[in-house]
C-alpha cells in the first residue's frame, strides 16, 4: 500500500470519530455538551491521536495497532475517551489498508479477523487494561486482567452475548455492515446533513439493539427502557420533524446525570463504524470529489 493511501486510511478513522462525536446524539459527549471527566476537546485530542497508529495499520499486527492506538490517546486524554472506538475501528482500518478494491472492505476484514492470533489478544488485553474502562467487570474464561490463551477473535467470541464491539468481531461486523451502514447512507441520500444523519443512524442502532455499555453500568432493565426511548423518539420523527426533535432533545435530558450510567457509548461506537464504511466506499465525495472505492 502507497503512503498516501495509508495516509488515507488514518484520515477516514479520524474523520469517522470526529464527525461521531460532533453529532448531537443522545447521552453522549458532543459540543457544548460534556461528562465531569471528559470533554468534547479530549474526544477531539483523541481523534488526532489515533491517526498515527490507524495509518499504519497495514504494516503491523492488529492488537499492536489497538495497544499502540491507546498508548498514544493517553498521552493526551487522562480519561478512557476512545478505547470502544479504537476496537471497532482498527480491523476496518487493517482491512481498508490491506485491500482498498471496490467493493472489499467486508470480504478483506473477514480475512483480518480469521488471522488474528494469540499476540494479538494480548496486546489489546494490555490496551484495556490501560484504558481502564466503568463497569467492565470479571468472568471466569479469558478475563482480561489476564494472560490470554486464545486468538484475539476467539476471545470476543466469548464475551459476544454480553459486549457488542465483541460481537461485531465474532460476527463480521455484522450490524455495521448490514443495520448501520446502510441507515447511514438511507439519511444521506434523502439529503441529510452528516450530524443529522448520524444522529438517525446512532437512534436507528439504539433501537435496535440495547446498548452494552448502559447494561454493564446501569443494568438490563435501563438498558430496555433506552432502547424503547429511541424507539419512541424515531416514531416521532426523530431528526426529520419538529415533534420527534422534541423528543430527541428531552430523550437526552432523561440519559444525562451526574455518573453517566445511561450513556450509550457502545451504540456511539458502532455509529462510528457506520462511518468509516459509509467513508470508505466514497461516501464523503460523491457530493465532491476525492474517493471512489466502494465499501462492500
Amino acid at each position: 500500500m502507497s503512503a498516501a493511501a495509508a495516509l488515507d486510511v488514518g484520515v477516514m478513522a479520524q474523520l469517522a470519530c470526529l464527525l461521531e462525536v460532533s453529532a448531537p446524539k443522545p447521552g453522549n459527549v458532543c459540543p457544548g455538551r460534556h461528562f465531569a471527566d471528559a470533554r468534547y476537546e479530549d474526544f477531539l485530542a483523541s481523534a488526532a491521536a489515533i491517526g498515527g497508529p490507524l495509518s499504519g495499520a497495514g504494516t503491523r499486527p492488529l492488537g499492536a495497532t489497538i495497544r499502540l492506538a491507546i498508548e498514544s490517546t493517553a498521552n493526551w486524554a487522562s480519561s478512557n475517551t476512545n478505547l470502544g472506538l479504537v476496537l471497532v475501528l482498527a480491523p476496518l482500518a487493517r482491512a481498508a489498508a490491506l485491500d482498498s478494491r471496490a467493493g472489499r472492505l467486508r470480504d478483506s476484514l473477514r480475512l483480518v479477523l480469521a488471522a488474528t492470533t494469540v499476540g494479538d489478544a494480548r496486546d489489546v488485553y494490555a490496551a484495556i487494561r490501560r484504558a481502564s474502562p466503568g463497569g467492565l467487570g470479571q468472568v471466569d474464561e479469558q478475563d482480561v486482567s489476564g494472560e490470554p490463551t486464545v486468538t484475539l477473535v476467539e476471545a470476543m467470541r466469548l464475551a459476544a452475548d454480553r459486549d457488542s464491539i465483541a460481537r461485531e468481531y465474532a460476527t463480521a461486523y455484522e450490524t455495521t455492515f448490514l443495520a448501520g451502514a446502510p441507515a447511514l447512507e438511507r439519511a444521506r441520500g434523502d439529503a441529510l446533513e452528516w450530524d443529522d444523519a448520524i444522529v438517525e443512524t446512532f437512534l436507528t442502532l439504539l433501537a435496535a439493539h440495547e446498548d452494552t455499555h448502559i447494561a454493564r453500568r446501569a443494568g438490563a432493565s435501563v438498558a430496555t427502557e433506552v432502547t424503547n426511548d429511541a424507539s419512541d423518539v424515531l416514531a416521532a420523527g426523530g431528526v426529520r420533524t419538529a415533534a420527534g426533535r422534541r423528543a430527541l432533545e428531552e430523550f437526552d435530558r432523561r440519559l444525562r446525570d451526574e455518573r453517566c450510567r445511561a450513556n450509550p457509548g457502545t451504540t456511539a461506537d458502532l455509529t462510528a463504524a457506520a462511518v468509516f464504511v459509509v467513508l470508505a466506499g466514497g461516501g464523503w465525495t460523491r457530493r465532491g470529489g476525492g474517493r471512489h472505492a466502494a465499501a462492500g
